[in-house]
């Protein structure tokens, strides 16, 4: 594959178990222009590569553990918000970044320890509103999964934790994919589950495939679904353990039909794979993005690769870890452990289902509202005044780069006027945000000598 551009801050520390900077990838787009979303033992870094040949840092959000312990950070989104977790240290959290203001600026709009403090991996079932939270740190182990309502999007409520999936008992379920409350779970030593979440008092186990149920398996990492839902792309993590397909066709009688090829085969070690029309994309570790196309998923054909890592395969983890072929150039982004975020230029359009921004806003019916802020620029004070359509809101100013300096909440209805002081701040640019229960306003304020 031919490669547009690359990122790597090479200050960023590697992890003090497997010496990687980096983890997972993502992307979204706003306003017409496209990043690339990587994590890293800091925090979550913003890459715009809307011209791949010059990608731009253009915001980074620390975590709240932001050192050298960090191996894992994982993401999804959902109108116009990212959803962040990380699976080391104590001073984790669920992070919520609102990116519908870039490229000027990303605002975490929740970051709390009050849900969950670590989590292995999320995944958001979009036309359902909920989170799925995977290995989630519980006060003594974990639970299996969790599962959050996101009716409002920066408030998630809690639905419930589980971890019985029909004869499965699982200890933890490494990684979700979610689609209309159908649930694939790939529960690690425990095997494979498919569960219907429909009704979340009572969920209903569709499929469940143990270990020693089929064949080359072992620690059962994650999978994704085709677009038609007729064919599931399933890796075990495990040297020598090549990915797996299954139909899906018939669910009293689903089976592997096939794997997909891979030289050095006997020690290669699949991670996540993704599906996009007609193509799987399988981060490789070692062996770097592995294309395949699976149009006949009972004979897959090997099809494009790039080879981000320069490691020696020793049986350990390094490489490629995750990839995001999703954006609407069809250019592909890669989470290389050691060597940051790789841009390739694309093979197909996304046929998958479009989550940019703007969509988002269009599809879940949020109600943008407009405020009014005099004077601007200032230099005492501002009045910012808005028509309340529900009871619920908040306001804040923060600085240019997200950092909240003032926040209120809970405000009665009607219209709204609130005048602030602003005299104490220093000269420069600043955000002013109201959010409601329907959504968001954000306009640039000045403030002067």
């Amino acid at each position: 594959m031919k490669l547009l551009g690359h990122w790597r801050d090479s200050l960023i520390p590697g992890s003090s178990t497997h010496n990687n900077a980096f983890n997972e990838a993502w992307g979204v787009w706003n306003k017409g222009r496209e990043y690339g979303i990587i994590g890293s033992t800091l925090g979550t870094h913003f890459i715009d590569v809307t011209d791949p040949s010059h990608p731009k840092e253009v915001a980074r959000v620390l975590g709240g553990t932001s050192n050298a312990s960090v191996i894992h950070r994982d993401y999804d989104d959902y109108q116009c918000y990212l959803y962040a977790v990380c699976d080391e240290g104590d001073q984790s959290s669920l992070q919520i970044m609102d990116f519908s203001q870039l490229p000027d600026t990303v605002i975490t709009v929740y970051n709390s320890k009050k849900l969950l403090i670590r989590s292995h991996n999320i995944f958001l079932d979009i036309p359902k509103g909920r989170l799925y939270s995977c290995a989630e740190k519980a006060e003594n182990g974990y639970y299996a999964l969790s599962i959050y309502d996101l009716k409002n999007p920066t408030n998630p409520i809690l639905l419930g934790h589980f971890n019985q999936f029909g004869d499965i008992k699982a200890s933890h379920v490494h990684d979700a994919y979610v689609r209309n409350d159908t649930a694939y779970l790939n529960c690690g030593n425990d095997g494979f589950a498919i569960m219907n979440f429909s009704d979340i008092n009572n969920p209903v186990a569709l499929f469940t495939l143990k270990p020693n149920e089929y064949k080359q398996s072992g620690y059962n990492h994650s999978g994704w679904l085709t677009p038609d839902g007729k064919t599931y792309v399933m890796a075990d993590e495990n040297h020598g353990s090549p990915v797996k397909i299954l139909d899906l066709n018939d669910f009293s009688n689903i089976k592997v039909i096939s794997t997909l090829p891979i030289e050095n085969d006997n020690i290669a070690i699949p991670h996540n794979p993704l599906v996009s029309c007609q193509y799987a994309y399988v981060a490789y570790y070692y062996d770097g993005l592995q294309v395949y196309d699976i149009s006949n998923p009972k004979h897959p054909i090997k099809s494009y690769y790039y080879p981000t890592s320069t490691e020696i395969n020793d049986l350990r983890y390094k490489g490629a870890w995750g990839t995001y072929p999703y954006l609407p150039s069809g250019n592909i982004i890669v989470a290389d452990m050691q060597n940051g975020m790789f841009v390739l230029e694309g093979i197909e359009k996304p046929c998958n289902v479009i989550k940019s921004c703007a969509q988002a806003v269009s599809n879940h019916h949020i109600q943008h509202f407009e405020l009014t802020i005099i004077p601007n620029p200032s230099k005492e004070y501002i009045e910012i005044s808005w028509e309340a359509a529900s009871e619920v809101h908040s306001y804040q100013i923060l600085k240019i780069d997200g950092t909240t300096v003032l926040e209120s909440s809970t405000i009665t209805q009607g219209t709204i006027r609130k005048k602030i002081d602003v005299s104490h701040y220093l000269p420069g640019l600043y955000l002013v945000r109201v959010v409601n229960n329907y959504g968001s306003s954000i306009h640039k304020i000045i403030i002067g000598n």
